[in-house]
């Protein structure tokens, strides 16, 4: 599969880090741990850029262009789950889309509040409804860096979706995967920009072998997670998707730790902007069962299990 960039994707990437170029920096120190901008979320959303699969010659390939370089902002911005999702829903949302693994209520939800679409993946059935202020209680604590609350409980009355919960979980596990791409390429170059700049025992961290050989293999898992993601967002296969979400949420596990611990303390607080990809990308680890659901997803998919051969999981 050829998964260079033809010219309508290269075009939505120049146009797209034009419109981004006033929110490369981050808010660090007085500004709260999920840092969001209202200011970006207006801009994507009144370009098209959150509707850009709904275009049939562009697609979900371009979503996860699109989603891999938001996510590459220090701004936790509701990109993913409608630039995948949105061709689903009949009728435009007004607020951001937030998907729900499940029907077991209390859940924590990233970007919910009054007025989102929640997707509801299903046993059998894909269901939405729009969130209501008395379903959701807000949480302010919330340690993920994204705006986080709890949906409090399910309406009855859903809106069913023309969609198999198969489909649905291969463009949730491609978008993650995309998400996840470009929050660790974000959080490997400022982990780069950084041990390049501090010195120990009179040399640059960069300058220890170890620590290069570290980043090396880093760079190798990033490069890897964004081509899987590009062909899982290319192809919508259930194989592509669930070993792209797999290998984006195992590279995100080993990144984060290699990462915070080239910074010491100070990627654990709000002076460095590190905690900004990387906490996110603990949220995207657990995501849809995790790194083992993903994986067993992956083998299922690649290698159907025959009954009598294998024991049931």
């Amino acid at each position: 599969m050829d998964l260079t960039m033809n010219e309508d994707q290269a075009g939505i990437l120049t146009a797209l880090d034009v419109l981004t170029r006033g929110y490369t920096e981050p808010a660090l120190h007085d500004a709260p741990l999920a840092a969001t901008h209202a200011g970006l979320d207006r801009e994507l959303r009144e370009a098209g850029f959150l509707d850009v699969a709904i275009d049939p010659e562009l697609g979900t390939r371009a979503a996860a262009i699109v989603v891999e370089r938001i996510a590459r902002l220090p701004w936790a911005t509701e990109i993913a789950a409608s630039a995948f999702m949105r061709p689903l829903l009949d009728t435009p949302p007004s607020g951001p889309v937030v998907l729900l693994d499940g029907v077991r209520t209390p859940r924590a939800l990233r970007f919910l509040l009054p007025g989102a679409t929640v997707i509801v993946l299903e046993e059998g059935a894909v269901t939405s409804f729009v969130a209501t202020a008395e379903q959701i209680r807000a949480e302010p604590e919330a340690l993920y860096a994204y705006p986080m609350a709890t949906l409090l409980a399910l309406p009855e009355d859903r809106t069913p979706l023309d969609v198999s919960p198969g489909n649905l979980r291969a463009r949730w596990r491609a978008a993650l995967a995309a998400e996840a791409a470009g929050l660790l390429a974000a959080a490997l170059d400022s982990t780069v920009r950084y041990v390049s700049e501090r010195e120990q025992f009179g040399r640059k961290l960069a300058a220890f072998q170890a620590i290069r050989h570290r980043l090396a293999e880093a760079q190798v898992r990033a490069n890897g997670v964004y081509w899987l993601a590009m062909k899982a967002a290319a192809t919508l296969d259930p194989a592509d998707s669930a070993m792209a979400c797999w290998h984006a949420q195992e590279s995100a596990r080993l990144g984060v730790y290699d990462f915070h611990q080239f910074l010491g303390g100070m990627g654990m607080t709000l002076e460095h902007p590190l905690h900004l990809w990387t906490y996110r990308l603990k949220a995207l680890i657990g995501e849809l069962g995790g790194r083992a659901a993903s994986a067993l997803a992956a083998a299922d998919a690649l290698w159907p299990r025959r009954e009598g051969h294998f024991p049931a999981m």
